[in-house]
């Protein structure tokens, strides 16, 4: 049986209704929370002062997803929240090695996150100072998108990479997660998966995920 996390994003929830919608997931790993600052990405989600208060209630880990500019700035913030896993964009980074440092000095995990366009191999050299990936399988911003297929010979190098380090590195994917396209993904070496429209749409978010969790134990 191969690893196989699930987590939902918040960003297909119901915003006036947050802490109902995170007692719906309660099986899950972690929650994906998608923060957006309408620079880096075309969108405007929520930011820290909604993340502490999530971190406050939660029944399941916060796993922060920093579409935002000047991630060595503000990223660390995330961590002193409290948050499990702190994930920034290497677009958006100056110096991603100090950050991801500097993040699990503060107790988070630290990610790493790639545009669909972003190639992985300038970043594998890094990984001993990553707990985690993130291939973005959609261009970020929005939910609901197609899964891009042709980020799959991307997770394929990124895994072999993992693998052959012998490190602990999570690999997760983020976009167009279904029950469909879940399998191709985890085929190609994923582990960790984001999944929102899947989850939040389904009348019963609890048993769509372990849906999931099952689909993605296939390969």
């Amino acid at each position: 049986m191969t690893k196989c996390c699930i987590n939902p994003s918040i960003l297909s929830a119901d915003f006036a209704n947050l802490e109902a919608e995170l007692s719906r997931i309660s099986n899950a790993d972690a929650v994906h929370v998608d923060v957006m600052d309408n620079h880096f990405v075309p969108n405007l989600s929520l930011g820290l002062p909604v993340v502490q208060r999530l971190q406050e209630i939660s029944p399941v880990p916060l796993d922060a997803h920093l579409m935002i500019e000047h991630a060595d700035r503000w990223a660390p913030a995330y961590a002193d929240a409290g948050v499990a896993s702190v994930t920034f964009h290497a677009e958006a980074s100056i110096a991603p090695i100090k950050l991801a440092r500097e993040l699990r000095a503060r107790g988070a995990k630290a990610g790493l996150a790639l545009r669909p366009g972003t190639g992985v191999e300038p970043f594998l050299d890094m990984l001993g100072e990553l707990d985690m990936l993130l291939i973005m399988t959609v261009e970020p911003g929005f939910g609901g998108q197609e899964f891009l297929d042709l980020t799959l010979p991307k997770i394929r190098r990124a895994r072999a990479a993992i693998d052959g380090s012998g490190l602990k590195v999570a690999l997760q994917v983020d976009g167009g997660i279904t029950q469909d396209t879940i399998f191709r993904a985890a085929e190609a070496g994923a582990d960790v998966f984001v999944a929102g429209s899947a989850v939040y749409g389904a009348a019963d978010p609890a048993d769509a995920i372990e849906k999931l969790r099952e689909a993605g134990r296939r390969r």
